[in-house]
Order: structure tokens, then sequence, then C-alpha cells
């Protein structure tokens, strides 16, 4: 199993603007998603090293905590971080895994489409940060 954990608020996976510069259409990536993804890789590379790449089929678990807003009262503030109130703002967990999946691309796995299962959560805490786990289906078999 791979574990790693990347510092700050999650981010989210921003939507391609597009130019026809030129006469040919050109995809384009907004700079916080190419900083988000740098961020992403570096924390997997910090921890993880450089193996290669996993190839079977994936279980990945991303667990996305956000700071609690400083303006919460004290007894909000605890249920927060009791998780008992959860927070249901930006960025969705959709857009969560899609940044985490496609800075990992080519470096912790071969390719997304090898996720098989996902699961993505989102909760308060102290200190933010996104917790990432990847497994091979064929590691929890055994």
């Amino acid at each position: 199993m791979i574990r790693f954990e990347i510092p700050g608020e999650p981010g989210a996976k921003g939507r391609p603007w597009f130019s026809t510069f030129g006469g040919h259409p050109t995809a384009y990536t907004d700079k916080k998603t190419r900083l988000y993804e740098m961020l992403v890789r570096d924390a997997y590379m910090t921890t993880i090293g450089n193996p290669d790449p996993l190839k079977g089929e994936l279980r990945v678990e991303i667990n996305a905590h956000f700071g609690v807003p400083k303006s919460t009262s004290k007894r909000k503030r605890e249920l927060m971080l009791a998780g008992k109130i959860r927070p249901t703002k930006k960025p969705d967990t959709d857009n969560i895994a899609k940044i985490v999946l496609d800075s990992l691309n080519g470096i912790a796995f071969e390719d997304d489409k090898q996720v098989v299962h996902l699961i993505v959560t989102k909760q308060y805490a102290e200190k933010p940060h996104v917790e990432v786990s990847i497994w091979e289906e064929s590691e929890e078999e055994s």
C-alpha cells in the first residue's frame, strides 16, 4: 500500500480554457490547477520516492481535510472536528479526486483508468491536508 499526505487546503481540477490562436484549437490548464498538480506530485515523490508505477487494478482512498473557518463558534468548531458537521462547500469530491488522480498519472500508476474502486471523503481538521492511500486490489485479498 502507498500512503502519502498533501499539505494545505484540498484543491480541485479547474476547467480548461481554449484558444484558437494561430488557427488551431488548443486547451490550456489554469495556473492554480498546475501548481496544485505539482504539489501533489512533490508530496508523492517526497514520501514514496520514485518506484515503478503500479500496473494492476487499483483501489484509491482520498480523505480531504478542510481547515475550520476562523469565524466558527467554539461549539460548532468542536462538532466540526468531531465529524458531526462535514464540509459541504467547494471543491466537490469529484474535482478533488480528478486533480489527485490526474497528478499521479504516469507516476504512482500508469493511468487513472486502472482505478476500479474510489472513495473520497471530506471532513474538517485542525490542519488542512489531503491523505491519499493507493493499493492494488490483489493486496486486499491476501
